[in-house]
């Protein structure tokens, strides 16, 4: 059952990043051994991607790399007999958990720390990325690749991870609740709900777009958008009024620090 590429917890993430991999035929679906101790789980990922897979933690770590993408809150246990696991490298999706944590429960082992997101599912993602001193180059290249197939990678120092957590890693549920917001906004205004939604989310999809290829300022893009006592004045009027902008970077700060917590649990 020796596989390329292990993957330790068959969840929302763990899926997405596999899903790409597989698809961008990265690694064939014989290369990979997922484990998870839900049956249906296991079944349904092995239906849908070919993939092998196992509810046993050691027998999936037989592999060149071993991914861990469980809970945070469930590293302990899933970590169980994996000290001495085969793996070459290990890579760890957990918020919170630091480099050092990891290196106490897998000594001498090449360790990358990294945190993706959800839009990894449609492969456009960002993820960053922080290596331990025993990662060798050619390590660190597979592993860009791996996060590379789900979308941006960007490398960090290690100790802006959690800063990084609370801003693309909870991210994408911010601006989610923004684009419900909006809709609302809409249907309060009369559109109807679908049309209001598609309003809202492709208007996200193309500002981000936008900002990205033009490399405008967001200011700049805003004030572009702002005519002299026009519709969108009146609007941003209004969102200051309610401390968006400050409602923003505390949730961002609330986000980071709960990922500080989550390491020191």
């Amino acid at each position: 059952m020796k596989a390329q590429l292990s993957i330790i917890g068959g969840g929302v993430m763990g899926e997405a990043i596999l899903s790409r991999l597989i698809a961008s035929n990265l690694y064939l679906p014989s290369d990979v051994c997922v484990s998870d101790p839900m049956p249906e789980r296991r079944a349904l990922l092995e239906k849908k991607y070919g993939v092998q897979v196992t509810p046993n933690n050691l027998v999936a770590a037989e592999a060149e790399i071993m991914l861990l993408a469980v809970k945070p809150q469930s590293l302990n246990a899933a970590a169980i007999g994996l000290a001495n696991a085969p793996a070459n490298c290990i890579v760890s999706i957990l918020a919170g958990v630091t480099l050092a944590q990891l290196e106490v429960m897998f000594p001498s082992k090449p360790i990358i720390r990294a945190m993706p997101n959800t839009p990894a599912q449609v492969g456009a993602g960002v993820t960053a990325i922080a290596a331990n001193a025993l990662v060798t180059a050619a390590q660190l290249n597979a592993v860009q690749k791996i996060f590379g197939a789900v979308g941006t990678v960007v490398e960090v120092a290690e100790s802006l991870m959690n800063a990084v957590t609370g801003l693309s890693g909870s991210g994408p549920a911010y601006v989610a609740l923004m684009v419900e917001a909006m809709a609302d906004g809409g249907v309060a205004a009369g559109l109807p709900r679908a049309i209001a939604m598609q309003l809202a989310t492709q208007t996200v999809l193309g500002t981000a777009q936008l900002l990205t290829e033009t490399k405008l300022h967001p200011a700049q893009l805003k004030d572009q958008v702002t005519s002299p006592a026009g519709t969108t004045i009146a609007a941003i009027a209004q969102l200051e009024k309610a401390g968006l902008r400050s409602a923003m970077i505390e949730a961002v700060l609330a986000a980071t620090h709960r990922a500080d917590q989550l390491g020191k649990q």
